[in-house]
Parts: C-alpha cells; sequence; structure tokens
C-alpha cells in the first residue's frame, strides 16, 4: 500500500508476526475484491483518499477481532501484525474512525458488501472447498441496543426496521432482527445469508438460501412445506427437511420420526457456524440501526468468518 521507511527495516522480521493474517495475505486473490471496489471514486476535494484495498482489510480485522471503530482505529496504530497485514509503515498515517465509518456506509450504499461476499465465494469454489453435497440453512435470533416502540404507541422505535416476535419455546419476547444463512454441509462454509426483522418466518426467506447446485437440503420442521418439496425435487435436490404433524393432522408416522432423527443429527452443524458468530465474532447483537446498514455488516461479517473457516479447510 505505502512504501516503507527506514524505521521498518530496523525492525526484527519477527516483530509483529501472526500466522493467520500471514496466511490470508498470501491465500486469498485480493486483487480480485480490488477491482470491485475500484467503482469508489474519490468524494470531492480534499486529501488523496486511502486505498479502497486497505479498508476493506480494515473492516475484516474489525470483524476478526470484533473491535468498534474506534477500538480498531487505536489497535491499527498498536499492532504492528495490523499494520502489516494492511500494508501501512511505521511513520505512515493510517485511517481514524470516522474514516473507516464512512467507507462501510459507502460499501453498503453502492451494494458493494454482498459482491464482495460473492467474490470470495467464487475463490472457494474454484479451490474446491465447497463441497456442494448439501445445505443446512436455519436461522438464529439478534439482539439491538436500540429501544423498542412503547406499548402504549407514544414512544416510537429508535429503530423503525426492528421488530418484536415470541421467543419458540421460550417465555417472553425477542426485539431485533433475525439471521438467516445456508451452509456447505461438512465445509461449514457459508454460502448465503438473509438479514430480517425479528418477525419474519423462517420459511419466507428460505428459497433463498438454496444455491441449486447442492445434492440436498437440510432444515428442521420449521422449513416443512409441500410445495417446496415439490421444487427442490424438481431441480434434483433431495428435500431432506424434517416432517411435522399439522394441526388438526394425523401424528407422525414411525418413519417419520426416524426420518427427522436422521436429519437432526446432520442439520445440527449449522448451530456451530451460528454459535461462532455470536462467541467469537461478537454477532450476539447487530451493531447499527436500520436493515440495510445491518444487512451490509452481515456480508462483511460472513465474508471475514469464511476467510477464516478456508484456512483450516486448506
Amino acid at each position: 500500500m505505502q512504501q516503507l521507511g527506514f524505521g521498518d527495516g530496523w525492525i526484527s522480521a519477527k516483530v509483529g508476526q501472526n500466522a493467520t493474517l500471514e496466511r490470508l495475505s498470501a491465500e486469498v486473490r485480493w486483487e480480485r475484491f480490488e477491482r470491485l471496489l475500484s467503482r469508489l471514486r474519490p468524494q470531492g476535494p480534499g486529501r488523496p483518499p486511502y486505498e479502497p484495498l486497505l479498508m476493506l482489510k480494515a473492516l475484516l480485522l474489525q470483524q476478526w477481532f470484533a473491535l468498534s471503530d474506534a477500538g480498531l482505529e487505536e489497535a491499527i496504530n498498536d499492532r504492528m501484525s495490523f499494520r502489516k497485514f494492511l500494508g501501512l509503515s511505521l511513520q505512515g498515517p493510517s485511517p481514524d474512525h470516522t474514516t473507516l465509518c464512512r467507507f462501510r456506509q459507502r460499501l453498503v450504499q453502492e451494494g458493494l458488501a454482498e459482491k464482495l461476499f460473492a467474490e470470495f465465494a467464487t475463490q472457494l469454489e474454484a479451490r474446491g472447498l465447497i463441497l456442494k453435497r448439501g445445505t443446512m440453512i436455519d436461522a438464529s435470533l439478534l439482539e439491538t441496543p436500540h429501544r423498542p416502540p412503547s406499548k402504549d404507541g407514544e414512544r416510537p422505535a429508535v429503530d423503525p426496521d426492528a421488530a418484536t416476535t415470541a421467543r419458540e419455546g421460550k417465555r417472553g419476547t425477542h426485539y431485533g432482527y433475525k439471521m438467516h444463512a445456508g451452509v456447505d454441509q461438512h465445509s461449514r462454509l457459508i454460502r448465503r445469508v438473509v438479514l430480517t426483522p425479528a418477525n419474519v418466518n423462517d420459511t419466507v426467506p428460505a428459497d433463498q438460501l438454496v444455491c441449486g447446485d447442492e445434492r440436498a437440503v437440510y432444515a428442521d420442521r420449521a422449513y416443512a412445506k409441500r410445495a417446496r418439496r415439490a421444487w427442490l425435487a424438481s431441480l434434483g435436490i433431495k428435500p431432506r427437511i424434517m416432517h411435522k404433524s399439522w394441526g388438526g393432522g394425523p401424528p407422525l408416522t414411525g418413519h417419520q420420526k426416524r426420518h427427522n432423527g436422521l436429519i437432526a443429527v446432520v442439520r445440527a452443524e449449522v448451530e456451530g457456524v451460528f454459535a461462532t458468530l455470536k462467541r467469537w465474532f461478537g454477532y450476539g447483537c447487530v451493531r447499527y440501526r436500520g436493515l440495510l446498514k445491518n444487512e451490509g455488516h452481515l456480508n462483511l461479517l460472513a465474508l471475514a468468518y469464511n476467510m477464516k473457516r478456508s484456512l483450516k479447510l486448506a
């Protein structure tokens, strides 16, 4: 990104070593992202902006280390490994938190977060890491830091896109969003993500999570629809969706119960992906206000997850 200075030459090569970041620098085809980011033209007069690829790498560091914008600015100034990954010299300036925030907003406005996620999926497929034996689909609730509307309607919601839903099998309600994901079986790479308000039923965006090239689709009872089974079968995809007893209908047969038990073991792997995003990436709560911003963040998060996951698979 920038030419290194004399200070960099005096520092031992062991200082600031981070094996994970060094592997990512070497194994990811960053030039492909650079082409997508080339449409981000400088906005107005002023000093030259930071290279878009540098800014994208900074946002990825933010996801991997669960940092706020201010925390990312501080970490870039503090950690040698971060500066090496970004290509910043010791004497060179680094982006502040407002610059990072504005760049992320531009990614969302231009619809580039989803395109960047799709670009890396293409790289994973070219490397043979996406197995396509099956897609596991599921959803998980996400909190929001913003207050809900008052029950009497006098106080409006801070985030009008968030919604309230009942917690399945639990007391009380949940206010926020819902993350829907299609995860590749065995590799546990994320292939599709959709974010909706929390009150959207799991089955509504389910078809968007099907890629069309997998051998089977695994899902729990919430996705059981006769029309979906027929649609998947017409595509040559095995509908491995758990059976459920419909209201007023006959109970499940012994065969259907055994079928559900076999599927439950497979589709349970998707829970591990959600747990990783929430526990290690700090995604138990959305960060921003509005569906568009949070959906862009989810695509960046899924991109960061797939990059780290690919290191284990490779």
